[in-house]
């Protein structure tokens, strides 16, 4: 006999047991506090025991590793403190954890550090970025206690910007994916509204801790319903064409992981082979779970990713278009990836040139698209490498969301839905396409690097 629950306000003692859940932190969270020393309070950490320069370490590689930055900047970091504080530092890095081992020459000390989600936070990267640079200067004279403090007031560097900015940033960004892809204006507006307040929705299912598929399925699904809804609308009030379902993909593209996508390249290219494959690994599942949504999205409300309805501009016009464009996408990936609007700007203004001169090496001067992307990307990496030291950010923040409008998410898409239909042929080509494309990309900022950057051209 089942027991009988009585009721409060409409729900029973089961359901409110369920909702007095909560989740509880990671159980693997560190108290770094706990790892200074009793009597170190006013000892610089140079003078600290081997386990308190650890825990900086430590610490800071795997806050960096949060930031979405690539494994070998965080071996970097993690060697440049070893070294200020007189201890060898060796680590291993994967997506999600990092293993390593300090020796001072008489013993060792060795951790296992772990994440519970990965992202991108340019915000936070850049504030790290300061406190290595400055631990060389006036940070190893700190006390262990005081770094620490230092580095919770960092840690708690969280989103710069709420789901409904966000949610406009994504909308903006894929606006003018829709252009460069070849859309026009009833395109656009769709994307506009399906990719804001789709992003608008995973950055809400995000901030409650949802998992990472639920999150894709959800945005991926409101974003393709979203386009759907208001081109039926525009159907029956103002006789819209119904070959304008062809944008349906661009409201989607905001869930591209661009960033883990051309930071595995690099990585690869450092013989950073784990944490590479890995990442590689990640931006596939994302790609995968949101081209299915999106596969499944379509074949309910019966859309097909046929070909743009042409229009033609002047070619002057095309130019500045595409400038425009181009800047309005960079800027609102930029913005997504949490980054303050000077620094967006800055990627934007870098990504406008290069990609408005990837585009028109590849209609103009007839290069195949990826050997335009590989000199797109050069390009990028060239500028923000000659704008780094004014602007004040770290590299990276400007380069990857620079070109993050060049991987070819249309592709990708079309690759899997021709896959989907089994029509192998055709989902083949453009699964090559894609693949060229997104490894002439990372290739492309590898040798900007390699030219501008001598910490960068060495196994060290």
């Amino acid at each position: 006999m089942q027991r009988a629950y009585p009721e409060r306000n409409g729900k029973t003692d089961r359901e409110v047991k369920i909702m007095q859940q909560v989740i509880r932190k990671n159980h693997m969270d560190i108290a770094w506090h706990e790892y200074t020393d009793e009597d170190g309070a006013d000892k610089p950490v140079t003078e600290a025991s081997l386990t308190e320069k650890a825990s900086i370490i430590g610490r800071v590689g795997i806050m960096l590793l949060s930031c979405g930055t690539g494994a070998w900047r965080v071996r970097s970091s993690m060697n440049t403190l070893a070294e200020t504080m007189g201890i060898t530092c060796t680590a291993d890095i994967g997506l999600m954890s990092i293993e390593y081992t300090c020796f001072d020459g008489e013993n060792g000390f060795t951790q296992s550090l772990c994440l519970t989600n990965t992202g991108v936070n340019t915000s936070k990267l850049n504030r790290l970025e300061h406190f290595i640079r400055e631990f060389e200067i006036e940070g190893k004279d700190m006390s262990g206690e005081k770094l620490h403090s230092l580095l919770d007031d960092i840690e708690r560097i969280h989103g710069l910007y709420s789901p409904v900015v966000l949610g406009f940033a994504a909308a903006l960004a894929c606006c003018g994916f829709t252009f460069l892809l070849g859309g026009g204006p009833i395109e656009m507006f769709c994307a506009f509204a399906g990719a804001g307040i789709g992003n608008f929705l995973r950055c809400k299912l995000t901030k409650h801790h949802f998992t990472l598929f639920l999150c894709i399925v959800s945005s991926v699904s409101m974003a393709c319903l979203v386009y759907a809804g208001f081109l039926k609308i525009g159907e029956i009030l103002f006789s819209i064409s119904i070959q304008h379902e062809a944008g349906y993909i661009c409201a989607m593209l905001f869930i591209i992981p661009g960033f883990p996508f051309i930071t595995s390249g690099i990585d690869l290219a450092k013989l950073d082979m784990r944490f590479g494959t890995e990442r590689l690994m990640y931006a596939l599942i994302i790609i995968l779970v949101a081209a299915m949504s999106a596969w499944i999205m379509a074949l309910l409300l019966h859309l097909k990713p046929v070909d743009f309805i042409k229009f033609s501009l002047p070619a002057e016009m095309w130019i500045l278009c595409r400038l425009v464009t181009s800047f309005c996408g960079v800027f609102g990936f930029s913005i997504m990836f949490n980054s303050p609007v000077r620094l967006a700007a800055s990627a934007g203004v870098i990504g406008a040139a290069a990609n408005t001169l990837r585009l028109e090496l590849a209609d103009l001067a007839g290069m195949p698209p990826a050997a335009a992307a590989f000199i797109g990307a050069l390009t990028a990496g060239l500028l923000a490498s000659m704008i780094k030291n004014k602007v004040g950010y770290p590299r990276i923040s400007l380069t990857v969301p620079s070109i993050v409008i060049m991987v070819p998410g249309l592709y990708l898409y079309r690759g899997f839905y021709n896959l989907g239909i089994m029509s192998l042929a055709t989902a083949s080509s453009w699964f090559a396409a894609a693949i060229l494309i997104i490894a002439a990309l990372p290739l492309g900022l590898i040798f900007a690097r390699i030219l501008t950057d001598r910490t960068f051209r060495y196994c060290t």
